[in-house]
């Protein structure tokens, strides 16, 4: 962007001053602005949009006192356009900016105001420098930045196209290699198929031997049909006369199944009274049995000496049974468990509730299904347990329907693992349902022996009901 350089009016004809016009320029013969590269521009912005901030505020244009009250990285991108105007239009704002700009670049400012540049000096930086302090010669400064930077852009041009050359060079040895592969790969392929060639034509002079071979016996073949259509009648007769003999015995093998297809009922029966003689006999023994051990029946089941143990109960009372699901989501899988004897129903309360009523409060959802709960034990005489988790406890709740034991999980447990310490006590062979759509739950209680069957099955019966 050019920036033009308007006479300096502050600079005296004894002295020069740091960014005014050079010696011997009179403020009618000044020279335009230089075209600066873009390098140097920007280079020249950031350096005047670092020391805004610093210069007092009667010194800082009226346009760019906005400008300088922007962060750090706003300010050289959004304010270039204005501070390039005052740096071209205000060179006594050019010269205070100077002043800080070459004190914080210490000794190559001081080479740059005397018109010299450090041969190891970046050329950008002197430009900025040199445009800025606008010391004898900064145009030439300036001009020879613009070459390197133009020589260092040229270099960079060369040096892709040297790279981009060098891979084109590394493809066409590649794709020669290739070539010749393919070419290797083309002759032996040649190669087989003349093989190949030369064996089909061994092959076709074989089949066209055994053609005529085989034509000869085709006609052998054909006398021999005509013979043996000959005795085919003749087995014809045969096999009529044998097929009347067989209907015959198969007449004879009906009645004896008939015969036998009553033996078997009255067998059939004979076993019916055996088994059932066992079966009396077995349950006659267990009495016996019950008798001579002296057992008393019992109030309490193994999910309450659980409930006693690891968890919180705000009162309910145990009750009921069910069986093991599998599975599914089906509400008939869970009226079949259910209907086996002695089971034992244990749902996993809050999965059930929301997923099934989420909108609602925790107390709703806790209410709702407790009392449909209640109904299932009530139809199906079955010991139901619900589990909530203890972190959502709250004391003072209503009694639990009749059949259903209500739990909260302890502090520091969580309800699954509340649900697998009530899998673990049931005695072996109890049918135990656990209605979790937790993963998780319904694998680990699986392997404990459980039927684990979705929310949705007892979501789908509590609608029911």
């Amino acid at each position: 962007m050019p920036l033009a350089e308007p006479h300096d009016d502050h600079s005296s004809a004894e002295e020069p001053v740091v960014g005014a016009p050079e010696s011997g320029e009179d403020a009618s013969t000044v020279e335009p602005e230089p075209t600066l590269p873009e390098p140097v521009r920007q280079r020249i912005v950031a350096l005047t949009a670092a020391v805004l901030p610093g210069l007092p505020g009667d010194e800082v244009p009226v346009p760019l006192r906005r400008v300088a009250k922007f962060a750090p990285n706003r300010r050289a991108r959004l304010g270039a356009p204005v501070i390039a105007a005052q740096l071209t239009a205000d060179p006594l704002f050019r010269q205070r900016v100077t002043a800080r700009v070459l004190a914080d670049a210490g000794d190559l400012g001081a080479a740059v105001v005397e018109g010299t540049a450090p041969a190891a000096a970046d050329p950008v930086e002197v430009a900025a420098l040199a445009y800025l302090a606008r010391p004898r010669g900064w145009r030439e400064l300036i001009e020879a930045s613009g070459e390197a930077v133009r020589a260092e852009a040229d270099s960079a041009v060369v040096a892709e196209l040297v790279r981009e050359a060098e891979q084109r060079a590394t493809r066409a040895e590649h794709d020669r290699a290739v070539a010749r592969v393919e070419a290797e790969k083309l002759r032996d392929e040649l190669a087989r198929v003349r093989e190949e060639l030369g064996q089909l034509r061994e092959e076709a002079r074989q089949l066209a031997r055994t053609l005529r071979e085989t034509q000869a016996r085709e006609r052998k073949a054909t006398e021999l049909l005509a013979t043996e259509r000959g005795r085919a009648a003749r087995a014809a007769a045969d096999a009529d006369a044998e097929l009347r003999r067989a209907r015959a015995r198969l007449a004879e093998a009906e009645a004896a199944a008939g015969v036998a297809r009553a033996s078997a009922k009255e067998a059939r029966s004979v076993d019916d009274a055996r088994l059932w003689l066992l079966l009396e006999t077995i349950g006659q023994a267990a009495v016996g049995l019950r008798r001579e051990l002296a057992l008393d029946p019992v109030d309490a089941l193994p999910a309450d000496f659980v409930a006693d143990a690891f968890a919180d109960q705000p009162g309910a009372a145990p009750a009921g049974a069910a069986t093991r699901a599998r599975d599914t989501d089906d509400p008939a899988r869970l009226d079949q468990l259910l209907a086996l004897p002695r089971a034992h129903l244990v749902v996993d309360g809050y999965n059930v509730t929301k997923r099934g009523f989420g909108e609602m409060s925790l107390e709703q959802q806790r209410k709702r299904l407790i009392t449909g709960l209640g109904g299932i034990a009530a139809q199906t005489g079955d010991e139901v347990t619900v589990v909530f988790d203890g972190a959502e406890r709250i004391h003072g709740l209503p009694p639990a329907p009749r059949g259903v034991r209500v739990l909260f999980s302890r502090k520091g447990e969580t309800a699954d693992e509340l649900i697998r310490r009530l899998v673990r006590a049931e005695p072996a062979g109890r049918p135990v349902v656990v209605v979790s759509s937790d993963r998780e739950v319904a694998d680990g209680v699986r392997r404990h022996g459980a039927y684990p069957l979705g929310a949705d099955s007892l979501l789908r019966r509590l609608a029911r009901s």
